[in-house]
């Protein structure tokens, strides 16, 4: 299967401003970059790719005074089966941890887990360990919370969604996320893209989506509290302990965002070959100018 994704921002800003994105894609085991997602700015400003923390690749860039767009359009090549399942997977005793996993046990900037840690034992702590109970767990929140783009807020935590009962997927993702670590089971935050692949299409703008990976039974596995159900074609780009960690974008200075477009669709194999064949004819113009 070929799945084209990309996005298209623009900011407006009085002053030069330095920014942080966090775009890059983070292809699976399963899946290859076959066109890759490469930043383009307007107008064309230096940027600097880094690894963070957490392992993710993030771009550095200064914006000038006015209006900059931040674009890319990659092609990725993906399996078309929905997302393995481990049903027998048991949850790995605290002192059998690897030290890297052990970060996402603790309390976060989005994730109260030790204040929503009577909550986790009174709704989960009579459950079986292992995969079941962090199903269990993805069961309530999607049931408990009620999704709408209006209950956004960024400063919104895990505790607050809690008590409103509404938010966005980065909602239900920190609330999942933190009764995991109150249950002692490693959750950390995923964003990345998630197209109408294998289910009805929604009448919504596209976005990026946020989601659950929970360390059980040695490995990492994805959960998706706002949708419930194994994806086709989700494509990672950033993880860390909540979405603090992985913002797709921060200013440090005013940035006003005029323009937030994303896309993540099938297409046929005569379209993957044409974004091929551009792809080949940019680089080979970029090599001989170099």
């Amino acid at each position: 299967m070929k799945i084209r994704f990309g996005y298209e921002l623009i900011y407006s800003t009085v002053q030069s401003t330095p920014m942080v994105l966090m775009l890059r894609a983070a292809p699976g085991p399963t899946q290859r970059v076959v066109v890759p997602d490469i930043m383009q700015t307007t107008p064309d400003v230096a940027v600097v790719p880094f690894r963070d923390a957490f392992g993710n690749v993030g771009t550095r860039l200064e914006a000038s005074p006015g209006t900059i767009r931040i674009s890319a359009d990659g092609l990725l090549e993906d399996p078309g089966v929905p997302e393995p399942a481990l049903f027998s997977a048991r949850e790995t005793p605290i002192a059998a941890l690897p030290h890297e996993a052990l970060p996402y046990l603790l309390p976060s900037r989005y994730c109260e887990s030790d204040l929503l840690a009577p909550e986790a034992l009174r709704l989960f702590g009579h459950l079986s360990p292992g995969w079941s109970r962090v199903q269990a767990i993805c069961d309530f929140v999607n049931q408990y919370v009620t999704f709408g783009y209006q209950f956004a807020r960024h400063t919104k935590t895990a505790l607050e969604t809690y008590r409103e009962r509404c938010g966005v997927c980065r909602d239900l993702a920190h609330l999942a996320i933190t009764f995991c670590r109150a249950m002692s089971i490693p959750a950390r935050y995923a964003t990345g893209y998630l197209g109408d692949i294998g289910v009805p299409p929604v009448d919504a703008p596209m976005d990026f989506a946020g989601c659950m990976e929970v360390f059980l039974e040695g490995a990492w596995h994805t959960f998706d509290p706002r949708n419930n159900a194994r994806r086709i074609g989700r494509l990672m780009i950033a993880r860390g302990r909540d979405a603090a960690d992985v913002a797709i974008s921060t200013a440090f200075g005013t940035a006003c965002l005029q323009l937030f477009r994303v896309w993540t669709d099938e297409i046929d194999e005569l379209q993957a070959a044409a974004m091929q064949a551009r792809h080949r004819s940019v680089a080979g113009r970029a090599h001989q100018a170099a």
